[in-house]
């Protein structure tokens, strides 16, 4: 039987903080890791090539979300990956001075993506049990939205830190080595609140031990690809954010890199600076008011809306490209465009996977889903670098426009109901 629902209070009192935790290594790994390498002079093909391959363990996570499904508590495999966490960012500090550090932070990154993957699925499955189907609704904004601003510390915050310290004279290795520092901290402190603050809903045991986990870990899988749909469902998983996953790798370059190579030519705390303040205040709008707005009126009302929302903003970047502008307002305001439409249109996506994933053992459901979801960042990504560079960042950025289209295609074929909302037909 399913716990007695939380209050919103309660509910509030760990979310936010659980779902800015996933963010943090999500973030590192995916975009931290690009303005790190590209300050220290590695090229965007390669960037853009190494980074998209940390996917990986996001990708193939459904392979041991059975694991965690069936062995342990879900409670207790967060609080775990959490110290994991922490302990690699200390080892990334340590090795981003040393020689061959590209060749030693990547191993490491790849061991900060295994550990995310495995919290992500233990996270996500945690917040499907301890909230009953309305309150998953109404939080889905909250959690999207705190997720995204953990990307927006990282990329802001963090990167604007490091930024004003290589200007005040520090090495840029130095700099790096004490924002990682940080996160291995932020990380031991988090595990031990989540220790204290973390519910315990009774449907959170262990449902198999022993020889019946292989068995049990192939009938998921079976049972996720017999689900009505699937071949649709996957293509919408695989190709939503087709545009993004390649618009994502070059932003920061593009950012970075100097007017004679068609970037803007900012510093390092003025892209901190962008993403971390104006681009974190329209991220929160869009993210908030796209789990809010759901919650009243159902995912089918809203679903069109959101995909253009989440696509179109793209243009904001062929403007950037193409006139470069250097005044405040301008380039704020074509990054607050785009981040407020990815946080509103994303809530969406993420709502649909959670329909997806509806039924037994829906925890690794949903993880298989956002394996695919992984894999429709990878794949684009890893060769963005190398389009980028052949086309420049003007036609680049409207290829990126063009590859949405396929998004639009699979909308139209997938199936919502109002299955979230409380405001339903009939």
């Amino acid at each position: 039987m399913d716990q007695a629902p939380l209050s919103s209070s309660r509910a509030w009192s760990w979310i936010p903080s659980l779902y800015f935790t996933q963010g943090l290594p999500n973030v590192a790994v995916a975009a931290l890791s690009v303005a790190l390498y590209k300050s220290l002079g590695v090229s965007n093909p390669q960037i853009a090539f190494y980074t998209s391959w940390l996917y990986l363990p996001w990708v193939v996570k459904p392979l041991w979300s059975p694991v965690v499904e069936l062995l342990g508590r879900k409670r207790h495999w967060i609080v775990a990956t959490q110290f994991l966490m922490g302990a690699v960012f200390a080892a990334v500090a340590l090795t981003i001075p040393g020689p061959a550090f590209f060749q030693a932070t990547l191993a490491l990154f790849w061991l900060l993506a295994f550990s995310s993957a495995t919290h992500d699925i233990a996270a996500d499955g945690f917040y499907l049990l301890a909230l009953p189907e309305h309150q998953r609704a109404a939080f889905v904004g909250v959690r999207s939205t705190f997720f995204r601003f953990a990307m927006i510390a990282g990329q802001g915050g963090l990167v604007f830190g490091v930024g004003r310290l290589i200007k005040e004279g520090w090495a840029a290795t130095q700099a790096w080595s004490w924002a990682f520092a940080g996160l291995a901290v932020f990380f031991v402190l988090v595990a031990v609140l989540h220790q204290f603050v973390l519910p315990r809903p009774s449907g959170d045991a262990p449902a198999k031990r022993g020889g019946a986990l292989v068995a049990d870990g192939l009938a998921v899988f079976g049972a996720f690809f017999r689900k009505p749909g699937i071949g649709t469902a996957l293509a919408f998983m695989l190709l939503y954010r087709l545009g993004e996953a390649q618009l994502v790798k070059l932003i920061q370059p593009f950012l970075l890199d100097s007017r004679e190579k068609g970037g803007l030519g900012l510093s390092l705390d003025q892209v901190g600076w962008y993403y971390g303040t104006i681009g974190t205040g329209a991220l929160l709008a869009g993210g908030l008011l796209g789990g809010w707005v759901v919650s009243r009126w159902g995912l089918k009302r809203l679903l069109w809306p959101m995909v253009c929302a989440i696509h179109v903003p793209n243009l904001a970047y062929v403007y950037l490209a193409v006139v470069r502008p250097d005044s405040f307002a301008a380039v704020g305001g074509a990054i607050a465009i785009e981040q407020f439409g990815y946080g509103f249109g994303f809530t969406a996506y993420m709502l649909y996977l959670m329909l997806f994933a509806e039924g037994e053992n829906k925890t690794a459901h949903y993880a298989i889903c956002t394996g695919f979801m992984a894999l429709g960042m990878m794949l684009p990504g890893m060769a963005s670098g190398w389009l980028q560079e052949q086309l420049g960042y003007v036609w680049f950025f409207g290829w990126v426009c063009l590859a949405t289209i396929p998004s639009f295609a699979v909308t139209a074929l997938i199936k919502v109901d109002d299955h979230f909302g409380r405001r339903r037909a009939g």
